[in-house]
C-alpha cells in the first residue's frame, strides 16, 4: 500500500491508530471535566445545597492544587512509561486508576471521598496525559508535516469530551445531586477503557517498548519510595489543606528545575538535543503564565458564573458547570480550522516561539475584556459577553496548547521522549496551581485591579517572548 493510499484510508488523512487514542482521550476528558465542572461548587455549597460548606478561598485552593497535581503526576506516568511499563501499558493502567477515583467520589461521603477520589484521579489522569500525548508522537516520522495537524485533531477529541462532560454531569447534579454527577463521570471513563481495549493492538510496536529499562535490583527501592511519597502526600493534605495550591506551586517549580538539570546534564543527550532543551525553557515560562490565567475557568470563572453571571435561558436557570462547555464548543469549531491552516501553510507557518508569544498575549487580552463588566451586582454579567471572552480564551489556547504538545515531542532528546512531554505538563501544573492561588485574591469589589493587572502581565510576557523568537529558532536547530 502506498503512503498516499494509507493517508486516504487513515483518520482524516492521519495514521489510523490516531482514532483509538482520540477515543480514549475523549472519554477520559469527559470524566475529568465532567467531575471538575461540579467540583468547586460541591466544595463551597452549603450542606443544604448538597455541598460540603468549605470556605470559598480554601475551596479554590483545593481545586487549583488538584488541577496542578494532575499535571504534576505526569512525571510519575512518564517515568513509569520510560523505565518500567512502556507508554501503552502505562496508559491503560492509568485509565483504570482514573475510573477508581471517580467511583470513590461517587460513593464515599464528605472529605474522605474528596481526598480519596481526587488523589486517584490526579495520579491516573497524569499517567494518561503524559502517555497519550507521547503515543500520538510515535505515529509520525521525523519531519512529517502532518504532525501539528494530527495533534490538533487529537486536541479535538479532548474537547469533545470536555464539552459533553460538564453538560451531562451538571444537569444530573442539578436534578439528582452531586454524587450522581460524579458517578456519571465514572461511567464515562469505563466507556473509554472498553473502546481502548479493543483498539490497543493497532498502536505501533514502539508504544510498548521501554526506552530506558530500570535495573531489576532497583525495583524494591521504587516500591519503598512510593510508600514514602504516599505518606508525605497524606501528611501535606492534612497539614496544609488551606494552602494546598501553594504547596503544588512549590513542588512544580522544584520538579521542573530538577528535570531541566537532569536532562541537560545527561550523558545520553547530544549537543544538538541540549540546545533544543535550552530553547524550551522560555516556552516553559510562557506556558506557565498562560495556564495560570486560562485555568481560572475552574476557579474564578466558576465563581463568576455562580455569582455574577445571568444564567437565565428562557425562564430556566442553566447549571453553573455548563459555562465550562462554552470553550470546548469553540475548540471543536476552530480546531479543524487551525489544523487545516497549519497543514496548508506547511513550512511557511509561524514558528513555535511566535505561536507561544501570540497565545500568551491574547490570553492577557481576554482578561482585559472582563474590565467593562467590572463592578456589577449578582446576575448582572450577560451570558453573551462571557461567551465572547471565552472565545478569545479559545483563540489563545489553540495557538499554544496543541502546539506545546507537539513541540515537546519534537524537541525531546531520544532518551527522554515521554519525560519531555511530562516537562511540558509541568508548566501546566505550575500554571494550574497558580490559578488556585491567584483566585484567593479575586474579589467582586476589586475586579478592575484583578483582571487588569493579570491581563497586562500576560501581554508583556508575550511581547518579550516574541522578541526572543529569532534566538530560540537558532537554538531549536531546525525544529519549527
Amino acid at each position: 500500500m502506498t503512503q498516499q493510499t494509507e493517508q486516504r484510508r487513515g483518520f482524516f488523512g492521519q495514521p489510523g491508530a490516531l482514532a483509538n487514542l482520540f477515543g480514549v482521550e475523549l472519554w477520559e476528558r469527559f470524566s475529568f471535566y465532567g467531575m471538575q465542572g461540579i467540583l468547586l461548587i460541591y466544595l463551597y455549597y452549603s450542606a443544604a445545597e448538597g455541598g460540603l460548606g468549605i470556605d470559598q478561598d480554601t475551596a479554590t485552593g483545593i481545586v487549583g492544587a488538584y488541577g496542578g497535581s494532575v499535571y504534576l503526576s505526569t512525571i510519575l506516568g512518564a517515568w513509569l512509561a520510560d523505565r518500567v511499563l512502556g507508554a501503552e501499558r502505562t496508559l491503560f493502567a492509568s485509565a483504570v486508576v482514573v475510573m477508581a477515583g471517580h467511583v470513590a467520589l461517587a460513593v464515599l461521603p464528605g472529605l474522605a471521598g474528596v481526598a480519596t477520589g481526587l488523589i486517584l484521579v490526579a495520579i491516573g489522569s497524569g499517567g494518561v496525559k503524559a502517555t497519550a500525548t507521547s503515543l500520538v508522537g510515535t505515529l509520525y516520522a521525523e519531519g512529517d508535516e502532518r504532525r501539528d495537524a494530527g495533534f490538533s485533531l487529537f486536541y479535538l477529541g479532548i474537547n469533545v469530551g470536555a464539552l459533553i462532560g460538564p453538560l451531562a454531569t451538571g444537569l444530573l447534579q442539578q436534578r439528582a445531586g452531586f454524587h450522581w454527577g460524579f458517578g456519571l463521570a465514572a461511567v464515562g471513563m469505563a466507556a473509554g477503557l472498553v473502546q481502548y481495549w479493543f483498539g490497543r493492538r493497532r498502536l505501533p510496536a514502539a508504544s510498548r517498548e521501554v526506552p530506558n529499562p530500570l535495573p531489576a535490583r532497583a525495583r524494591p527501592l521504587v516500591v519503598v519510595a512510593g510508600v514514602v511519597v504516599a505518606a508525605l502526600v497524606a501528611a501535606v493534605i492534612v497539614l496544609f489543606t488551606d494552602r494546598l495550591s501553594d504547596v503544588v506551586v512549590a513542588a512544580s517549580v522544584l520538579a521542573a528545575v530538577a528535570y531541566f538539570v537532569v536532562i541537560l546534564t545527561a550523558r545520553t543527550v547530544t549537543p544538538v538535543e541540549r540546545r533544543r532543551v535550552l530553547a524550551f525553557i522560555p516556552l516553559f515560562v510562557a506556558s506557565a503564565a498562560f495556564w495560570s490565567l486560562y485555568q481560572q475557568q475552574f476557579t474564578v470563572v466558576t465563581i463568576y458564573a455562580d455569582q455574577r453571571l445571568d444564567r437565565n435561558l428562557f425562564g430556566w436557570e442553566m447549571p453553573v458547570s455548563w459555562v465550562q462547555s462554552i470553550n470546548p464548543v469553540f475548540i471543536i469549531l476552530l480546531s479543524g480550522v487551525f489544523a487545516a491552516l497549519w497543514s496548508r501553510l506547511g513550512d511557511r507557518q509561524p514558528g513555535t516561539p511566535v505561536k507561544f508569544a501570540a497565545g500568551t498575549a491574547i490570553m492577557g487580552v481576554a482578561f482585559l475584556l472582563f474590565l467593562p463588566l467590572a463592578g456589577g451586582g449578582p446576575a448582572s454579567a450577560p451570558l453573551l459577553a462571557l461567551t465572547g471572552i471565552l472565545f478569545v480564551f479559545t483563540i489563545a489556547e489553540l495557538l499554544l496548547s496543541p502546539v506545546g504538545l507537539s513541540v515537546a515531542t519534537k524537541l525531546a532528546p531520544h532518551a527522554f521522549h515521554t519525560q519531555m512531554v511530562a516537562l511540558f505538563f509541568l508548566s501546566v501544573a505550575l500554571g494550574t496551581a497558580l490559578s488556585g492561588t491567584l483566585a484567593g485574591y479575586y474579589d467582586p469589589d476589586r475586579e478592575t485591579a484583578y483582571f487588569g493587572i493579570l491581563g497586562a502581565v500576560a501581554i508583556v510576557l508575550g511581547l518579550a517572548l516574541a522578541a526572543l523568537a529569532p534566538m530560540l529558532r537558532r537554538l531549536m536547530s531546525g525544529v519549527r
